[in-house]
């Protein structure tokens, strides 16, 4: 039985070409040395390799410091099968059109351990090295792989705005500050003054932005707290009929709900008002503070506004290759949010 044929080698396409291996490892590379390599000479070797079959190992060229023009994704949740109604769905979709109008190929990573974990170091090496630099996506991820990145200066851009101490990070991220403030004036304007907000109990940054939108809604509507009523929903703590029942008692006419990724929350306030007897928009109006998508909320026209999502995965892969093109400092770019009016909110009666 005859042996496997060997691969071409870069000695093998500098015999063809009549040239030393250097030369052709400078014509190959395509980096900025390369220019100094005479065009005959660099055609030559091009159709030495074309004739040979010789491809670039991009793993190699990765480990020396060369360009593979791959683009790395990364994914802290399990998005697939994916589904065009998922949460995630336009963010990858943005990302993988503007890969390919680049000119660039894109490389998924989406690992996981036994339990579930997801993480980007394995026994302390960076898995996405492997590409010239990484879109991450994800909520439950693990900072310190975060800071692990930005120590080793490798080229990354999250999509969503994320914090770790210390360390300044590359992200596009929604508006949520201005986009919930937004939503406050909206109901400001339609006679909204005594306002309830639903938010999640996590302390993460999309929760502490839509918050300081709240507040900074109700600092320019001239609305004082004493109209306004807060509460964190939880398993141990989901909004009753009781509690909704009270807020109607006290004139809370409108209320903002904070989605996390599902329907949840607004399945909850659903329910709560079913059990109560209280009719959405008609006895309170609901306005979302985003626009997860619905799998068991009713599939009713929300009020609320909506993540430009595929511009968020487009920028993300825009202000990575200029963060490897340009050697730039971390970015952070902020899009804004589209409202939606909905039928969800009312105007009240003067």
């Amino acid at each position: 039985m005859a042996g496997q044929r060997r691969s071409p080698t870069q000695v093998d396409v500098a015999r063809r070409a009549g040239v030393s291996q250097a030369t052709v490892s400078l014509v190959i590379s395509g980096g900025a040395l390369g220019n100094q390599v005479a065009e005959s000479t660099r055609q030559a070797v091009l159709q030495a390799a074309a004739e040979l079959g010789y491809t670039v190992n991009a793993v190699a060229r990765s480990l020396k410091g060369g360009r593979n023009r791959m683009l790395g994704l990364y994914t802290f949740e399990p998005v697939f099968p994916v589904d065009q109604r998922d949460f995630y769905f336009p963010f990858l979709l943005g990302v993988e059109e503007a890969t390919a109008a680049y000119g660039y190929d894109l490389l998924l990573f989406s690992s996981a351990g036994s339990g579930g974990d997801r993480r980007i170091y394995a026994g302390g090496v960076n898995r996405l090295k492997v590409a010239d630099g990484c879109v991450l996506l994800g909520r439950h991820l693990h900072r310190d792989d975060l800071a692990e990145l930005a120590k080793e200066d490798f080229p990354f851009v999250f999509v969503g705005r994320r914090e770790v101490p210390g360390v300044e990070l590359s992200y596009v991220a929604a508006d949520y500050v201005g986009a919930t403030s937004e939503m406050v004036a909206h109901l400001a304007r339609l006679g909204h003054r005594r306002l309830a907000y639903l938010k999640v109990t996590d302390d993460r940054e999309w929760t502490r932005d839509r918050e300081a939108g709240f507040r900074q809604g109700l600092v320019a509507a001239g609305i004082p707290d004493d109209q306004v009523r807060v509460f964190a929903m939880d398993e141990r703590a989901a909004l009753s009929a009781v509690r909704l029942q009270d807020w109607l008692a006290a004139g809370i006419t409108a209320v903002l709900v904070e989605p996390t990724d599902d329907d949840s929350a607004i399945v909850a306030l659903e329910n709560a008002a079913a059990e109560a007897g209280v009719r959405i928009p008609d006895d309170v109006s609901v306005a979302v503070l985003g626009d997860p998508p619905l799998s068991e909320a009713t599939a009713r026209d929300w009020t609320r506004f909506t993540l430009p999502r595929e511009q968020m995965g487009r920028e993300a892969v825009r202000i990575l290759l200029e963060l490897l093109n340009d050697n730039v400092s971390a970015r952070q770019l902020y899009l804004d949010c589209t409202q939606v009016a909905g039928d969800s909110v009312t105007e009240l009666p003067e």
